[in-house]
C-alpha cells in the first residue's frame, strides 16, 4: 500500500531557503547602488538652475562666476541650496560642487560631485560632470585668462550617473 506525501521534505525546504539566500545576496547590493544613484540625481537636479546661471553670467561678462550670487541666485551661502539628500550646492570660479549629506546613504555621506564648465570652439558652455573626460576642443578659459577650476569628485563611479563616470565624454 502506498502512502501519500503531505508536505515538503526537510531537504526540499533547505534548498528553497538556500536559493532565496543567494538571490538576496545578489539583489540587496544592487538595490543599494540603485538607491544611491537616485539620491545623487537629486544633486544634479538642484544644480540645473545654477548651470543656467553660470552660462548666462559667462555670456554676459566673459568670465566665470565666483559665488552663487554671481550665478544669479540671491544667496551666496552654499548651504542655502539644499535638499533631502544634498547638504549644499556651491559655485567657485564657475565650477559647481554638490555635497551630499542629511538623509543620504552612509556610503556617500559627505562625498562631493563637481560639474566644471568649459567653453567649446563656438563659445558655448559645455559641462564636465564628475570624472568624465573633457570634450574635444573645450577650454576652461572663457577668454579672460581665468580658468574654471576642475572640482574634486569623491563619489565612486558606480554611484554616479553614466554621463559623470570615467571615460565618458562631457555634455
Amino acid at each position: 500500500m502506498k502512502t501519500l506525501q503531505k508536505g515538503f521534505t526537510l531537504i526540499e525546504l533547505m534548498i528553497v531557503v538556500a536559493i532565496i539566500g543567494i538571490l538576496a545576496a545578489i539583489a540587496i547590493p544592487a538595490y543599494q547602488d540603485y538607491t544611491i544613484r537616485a539620491q545623487v540625481s537629486e544633486g544634479l537636479s538642484l544644480a540645473s538652475d545654477i548651470k543656467a546661471g553660470v552660462a548666462e553670467y559667462m555670456a554676459q561678462t566673459g568670465s566665470w562666476p565666483v559665488t552663487l550670487a554671481d550665478a544669479g541666485l540671491g544667496s551666496a551661502v552654499a548651504s542655502d541650496k539644499s535638499g533631502r539628500y544634498v547638504a549644499s550646492v556651491g559655485v567657485g570660479t564657475g565650477t559647481i560642487t554638490i555635497t551630499y549629506g542629511r538623509d543620504v546613504n552612509d556610503r556617500i555621506d559627505g562625498q562631493t560631485l563637481s560639474i566644471q564648465p568649459l567653453v567649446n570652439v563656438n563659445g558655448d558652455v559645455v559641462w564636465v560632470c564628475g570624472n568624465s573626460a573633457d570634450p574635444v576642443g573645450a577650454d576652461p578659459d572663457p577668454g579672460d585668462g581665468t580658468d574654471s577650476v576642475a572640482g574634486v569628485t569623491s563619489l565612486l563611479d558606480k554611484h554616479m550617473p553614466a554621463s559623470c563616470r570615467t571615460g565618458f565624454g562631457g555634455s
